[in-house]
């Protein structure tokens, strides 16, 4: 018992992470069905239509035109994937992958939770034209996970959450690095050089110290469209720019506690107006403060919280009502019957369940790390499990991996009945795990 007070501390600043993952899972979710539905009604032509609609934007003869569909996969997802950088850079930095023995279990995990899927696919699509996805099953969609792992009740430890939003994150970081290295192709050089110019003047502009969020934004789009006119997939350009992003503070914690104490003391002692106005005195003390706090907050911590709500209840709903609309028909059962689509089947649902547990077994079992405090194995088979959900980064995956609509489809089956299978089964597994005594407190 001793032990539980400083862990609960540590997982605390976590809770709040989580709960967002949580709500944002039911609002994709709301985009999943809305999409199937929709696609499914009388409407459905409406569906296919509303996508295609072309959008430009631009200055004088140079304009960038694509229909909805790519500006949401290309546009709206990098901001996506900035944020996952932000989140990368921010763990590296100070969570749960800060050291090789924090990093080590869900890093390892992961890279089973990878490596196991691919292998399995491509036994299975070898010399067939569906090869090229060997990355779709790789991927789990951590919004649903998280949303899942919650919904199975308080019993569950919260370092177990940790640990799947810690293997999550790092699973990011693999399908980043596959995308950039095996699903960019046809590379043009000048605006590849162009963006590259860009990014070193972000690189210099941290080193100097600039802190300010519009210069960022401004050469960050500089990156973006040249990513994007180069053949690399413009959502690296997200990542790449969000480790450019500042995460030192220009004041302390010490300092700061103290400067704002000592301004609250002269704030309380101005002799009031007897008004609904404050005095002069302490107007200048409120935005003195203000300054205060931007300079005790980093860069960083200040644009992924300001920007992942809009993320979590916006981008990735839109992704999926614009990427879920699968048909189901009477039929549906045979549509399942082809190497696409068994091939994320058995990679996300036996795959990723193979690899996260054989992994993890295998570096407890060799006493390189740990399990999670107060979990048992049956958590880790939950959450191995629930890693078999790749709904989001698995469809996105797709859209990179195939350029033939049947393909694209078959991939979109596969990954709709593994990850239905998957987080019912994972549901189970640990609700199952509830103690008989007192649940475990998070």
């Amino acid at each position: 018992m001793p032990q539980k007070a400083p862990i609960d501390q540590l997982l605390k600043p976590v809770s709040k992470f989580i709960h967002l993952e949580y709500t944002s899972g039911l609002v994709l979710l709301f985009g999943v069905v809305l999409a199937i539905a929709w696609v499914n009604s009388p409407f459905a032509d409406s569906y296919h239509h509303l996508w295609e609609i072309n959008f430009s934007v631009g200055f004088g003869g140079d304009k960038l035109s694509y229909p909805l569909h790519l500006w949401i996969n290309d546009g709206l997802m990098a901001i996506f994937f900035f944020v996952i950088g932000l989140e990368l850079k921010r763990e590296f930095l100070a969570g749960e992958l800060s050291t090789v023995k924090k990093a080590a279990l869900p890093m390892f995990a992961a890279l089973g939770g990878m490596l196991v899927p691919a292998v399995i696919y491509t036994v299975i699509n070898r010399g067939g034209d569906g090869a090229h996805g060997w990355g779709i099953p790789m991927a789990t969609d951590i919004a649903f996970a998280l949303a899942l792992l919650s919904m199975a009740g308080k019993h569950i430890p919260s370092s177990v959450k940790v640990f799947l939003s810690a293997l999550a994150v790092a699973d990011d970081l693999g399908a980043v690095l596959v995308i950039a290295f095996f699903y960019s192709s046809n590379l043009h050089f000048t605006p590849l050089m162009v963006g590259g110019v860009f990014l070193l003047a972000l690189v210099i502009g941290n080193a100097i110290g600039i802190r300010h969020s519009a210069f960022y934004l401004v050469l960050g789009l500089g990156v973006w469209v040249g990513f994007l006119l180069s053949g690399v997939h413009a959502t690296i350009a997200g990542v790449l720019v969000a480790f450019t992003i500042p995460a030192r503070r220009k004041v302390d914690e010490q300092r700061y506690a103290t400067r704002l104490k000592e301004l609250s003391d002269e704030f309380e002692q101005e002799i009031p107006n007897c008004s609904t106005l404050i005095t002069p005195r302490q107007h200048e003390l409120i935005e003195y403060i203000k300054g205060l706090s931007l300079a005790a907050q980093t860069p960083l911590q200040k644009i992924e919280s300001s920007l992942h709500p809009w993320v979590a209840f916006l981008i990735m709903p839109l992704f999926a009502l614009a990427n879920s609309g699968i048909v189901i028909s009477a039929d549906f059962i045979e549509k399942l019957v082809n190497p696409v689509s068994i091939g994320v089947i058995c990679g996300l649902i036996l795959g990723k369940f193979t690899g996260v547990l054989a992994f993890t077994w295998l570096l407890v079992k060799i006493k390189v790390a740990e399990l999670p405090y107060a979990a048992k194995w049956q958590h880790i088979v939950g959450v191995s499990t629930l890693a078999g959900i790749g709904f989001t980064m698995s469809l996105f995956v797709s859209s990179l991996a195939f350029s033939n609509a049947e393909r694209i489809e078959q991939a979109k089956y596969g990954i709709l009945v593994a990850s239905v299978v998957a987080g019912i089964s994972g549901i189970i597994i640990l609700k199952r795990s509830a103690p008989a005594s007192t649940p475990v407190n998070e």
